[in-house]
C-alpha cells in the first residue's frame, strides 16, 4: 500500500494511517510517502516493511553503518542528526500531553556528536566460527558485526582485535556476551565476560584469556568474569583479572567504576548531564535515589551539608562508597519505595532537593506517593522513558509541584531512546 508518514512515534517507527487504521512503519520520516508491506495486521494497528520510498524527506539521508536495518540496535541513521532530534522533542512533549501534563515548558535540546560517542557496548559472542554479535531486528539470532560506528573509536579497535583472535582463544566455545568499558580519555579499557561455565572453569578459561589480552592491545587494565543467570538481578562474579575497575572522568572528578555497575554510555554528554541535573543545587541535605556509582552523589556532596545515596545494587555500592569517601553523607542499600514509605512515615524535615534517576519503569505510584508526601522543595527526574517519565510527573503535578524547567538530552544518537531531565519544583 501507499502510505504517507504524519509523525515518529516512540519505539522508532513512523505512523501512518490507511482506512482509519494506525500503520507504523520503521525506517520512515515525517511528510514521506512510501510504497509498504503489511508484515502483521492486528484489529486496531498494523505494521509494515517499506518497498520503496516515493517521495523522500529532505532530512534523509545515507546510514553510516553497513548492518543499518538490519541490526536492531539503531533506528534513525536514515535521518540527518538536526531531524533525529526534532523528532524526539516532538516524541516527548506529546508524551507528556497524552498524560494529560499542562503548561509544559520549552524542552530545551542538549546535543553532541552523533557518532563514536558510546563507551560501553555489548555484544554477544557467536561460536563455529567465533564471531562478535549484536542481534538481529526483531529477532533472538545473533548478527555477526565487525563495527559499531557509535561505539567509541577504541572500542572498535578492541573489537577488530577480538575478531582477530577470538577463534585461536577458543572465546565462543565458553562465552556468552562480552562488554567492553572504556574510561573518558580512552586510555584504559574494562572487559566483561558473561557464561554458562562453574566458577573454577571460568577462572581457568580468564586465566589463559588474560595472559593474551594484552599481546592484543596494551589497553586492557582488568576483566571480570560473571554467571549467566537471568534470575538474579545482581551479577554474580565468577572471576577477574588485573585491576577491579577503572577510573572515569567527569567534571573534574574521577568515579571508580567496575565491571557490572551502571554508568553513562555517552563519553561527550556525561559531564553536562551532571551539570544539568546538580548546576546550581545547594542547601543542608540532598537525597540521590538509584544513586549508581554516585554519579549525581558526588558534586552533590560538595554543595549540601549531607547527601543520602540509596542503591540496591551490590557492584555499585562498593563504587559508591569509595567515590563519596571524606564526604558527609549517608549511603543506604534499599529500594526506593521502601526507602521513601520509610522516611514518610518517620517525618522530619523534609531534603531540600531530591535526585531520582530511575530504570525505565520509573517511579511508579508508591514512590510519587511518598515524595508527594515528603514534599521536598525540588525534584530533579532524570529519564530514559518518555511514557513513564510523564506518568510519574503527572502524579507529582497532581501533589502539588509545577514544571520549571526540562531538558532532551540526546544521550543515544541514531536510536529511539531518549534522556530526558525535568525539574520540578514546590508550589
Amino acid at each position: 500500500m501507499k502510505l504517507r508518514i504524519e509523525k515518529a512515534i516512540y519505539g522508532g517507527a513512523g505512523l501512518a494511517r490507511a482506512e482509519g487504521k494506525a500503520v507504523f512503519v520503521p525506517f520512515t520520516l515525517p511528510g514521506e510517502v512510501v510504497e509498504a508491506r503489511v508484515t502483521e495486521d492486528k484489529r486496531s494497528y498494523a505494521t509494515a516493511e517499506v518497498e520503496a520510498v516515493a517521495e523522500a524527506s529532505a532530512s534523509r539521508v545515507a546510514a553510516q553503518c553497513p548492518y543499518f536495518g538490519e541490526c536492531g540496535g539503531c533506528h534513525y541513521q536514515h535521518a540527518e542528526y538536526a531531524a533525529q532530534v526534532e523528532m524526539k522533542a516532538a516524541i516527548l512533549r506529546e508524551t507528556l500531553e497524552r498524560a494529560r501534563v499542562k503548561e509544559i515548558p520549552e524542552i530545551a535540546a542538549v546535543t553532541a556528536e552523533p557518532f563514536g560517542y558510546r563507551n560501553r557496548i555489548r555484544l554477544h559472542a557467536g561460536r563455529n566460527p567465533f564471531s562478535l554479535c549484536y542481534k538481529k531486528r526483531n529477532s533472538r539470532v545473533n548478527l555477526a558485526v565487525e563495527t559499531c560506528p557509535i561505539a567509541a573509536p577504541v572500542l572498535q579497535r578492541a573489537m577488530e582485535a577480538l575478531h582477530r583472535e577470538g577463534e585461536k582463544l577458543g572465546l565462543g566455545q565458553w562465552a556468552r556476551e562480552i562488554e567492553f568499558f572504556v574510561s573518558d580519555d580512552e586510555r584504559t579499557l574494562m572487559m566483561a565476560l558473561w557464561t554458562e561455565r562453574r566458577a573454577e572453569e571460568a577462572e581457568g578459561e580468564l586465566t589463559r584469556l588474560w595472559a593474551r589480552l594484552g599481546e592484543m592491545t596494551p589497553k586492557f587494565a582488568g576483566a571480570a568474569v560473571f554467571a549467566m543467570e537471568k534470575e538474579r538481578r545482581a551479577p554474580r562474579v565468577l572471576a577477574k583479572a588485573g585491576e577491579g575497575s577503572l577510573r572515569y572522568g567527569a567534571g573534574g572528578r574521577r568515579y571508580r567504576v567496575s565491571p557490572g555497575s551502571f554508568f553513562q554510555v555517552n563519553r561527550f554528554l556525561t559531564e553536562r548531564l551532571v551539570s544539568l541535573v546538580t548546576g546550581g543545587e545547594h542547601g543542608s541535605a540532598a537525597w540521590d535515589l538509584y544513586a549508581g556509582v554516585g554519579l549525581f552523589s558526588v558534586p552533590l556532596a560538595e554543595t549540601f551539608a549531607e547527601v543520602t545515596a540509596v542503591e540496591t545494587g551490590t557492584s555499585a555500592l562498593g563504587d559508591l562508597r569509595e567515590n563519596l569517601r571524606g564526604t558527609k553523607h549517608r549511603v543506604i542499600q534499599a529500594e526506593t519505595a521502601v526507602f521513601l514509605r520509610q522516611a514518610a512515615e518517620r517525618g522530619g524535615n523534609a531534603p531540600d532537593l531530591v535526585v531520582v534517576d530511575p530504570p525505565r519503569d520509573g517511579l511508579g505510584a508508591a514512590a510519587t506517593t511518598y515524595l508527594g508526601k515528603i514534599r521536598p522543595r525540588r525534584i530533579t527526574y532524570v529519564s530514559c522513558d518518555p511514557a513513564t517519565m510523564s506518568r510519574d510527573v503527572a502524579a507529582l503535578l497532581e501533589s502539588g509541584y509545577r514544571l520549571a524547567q526540562m531538558h532532551l538530552v540526546d544521550l543515544f544518537p541514531q536510536t529511539f531512546h531518549l534522556e530526558s531531565v525535568t525539574h520540578l519544583m514546590l508550589g
